[in-house]
């Protein structure tokens, strides 16, 4: 949800950033993924009467994000990390809120790079293809990895990491040196 967050101070202040990397970013819910309306609206009936309720149906985030075994095993012994199914009201509000950054795509306009494993199964990589494609900004950049999962950062190979942080960090030398 970090990459939604990001968008929506940016279209509410969109002077805020001078410009974002967004990592496979939750800003539309694939059509794969998205529960049926019948779901949602029975979900909806009761989110007032059970908001903390543990009953959404959902796959285990974990298993999807870290493709690197050792990495998967040293998150599922961290226990900071939230490893059970979302509230019910958490797992509404976080719906409403990709329907709505999805609504709004075409309102980003600070320079960004969206960086998605064409192997993820948390969140679609045509999510950030529609970003790319729907974003009025005027410097935007997508990188797709192959075969990579979701946690580009920390889920992947320590070489598949490098990658991705030498990605980055090009994009935000090449960003500072046009004074952005």
């Amino acid at each position: 949800m970090g990459g939604a967050v990001a968008l929506l101070l940016h279209m509410k202040e969109p002077s805020f950033y001078n410009g974002a990397v967004l990592a496979a970013p939750m800003c539309k819910i694939s059509e794969k993924l998205k529960p049926h309306p019948v779901v949602v609206n029975i979900l909806t009936g009761f989110e007032d009467l059970i908001p903390k309720w543990k009953i959404v149906p959902s796959k285990d985030v974990i298993d999807s994000a870290f493709k690197d075994p050792v990495k998967r095993e040293q998150i599922r012994n961290n226990k900071l990390i939230y490893q059970d199914k979302p509230r019910l009201k958490t797992a509404l509000v976080m719906l409403r809120t990709s329907m709505r950054v999805e609504e709004s795509l075409s309102k980003v306009t600070l320079p960004f790079l969206v960086l998605h494993g064409d192997s993820d199964t948390v969140t679609d990589p045509e999510i950030s293809k529609a970003l790319y494609e729907r974003a009025s900004s005027k410097d935007k950049t997508m990188k797709l990895y192959p075969g990579m999962w979701h946690g580009l950062t920390a889920g992947e190979t320590d070489e598949n990491v490098g990658i991705v942080f030498t990605d980055i960090v090009a994009w935000l030398d090449k960003l500072h040196r046009r004074g952005k």
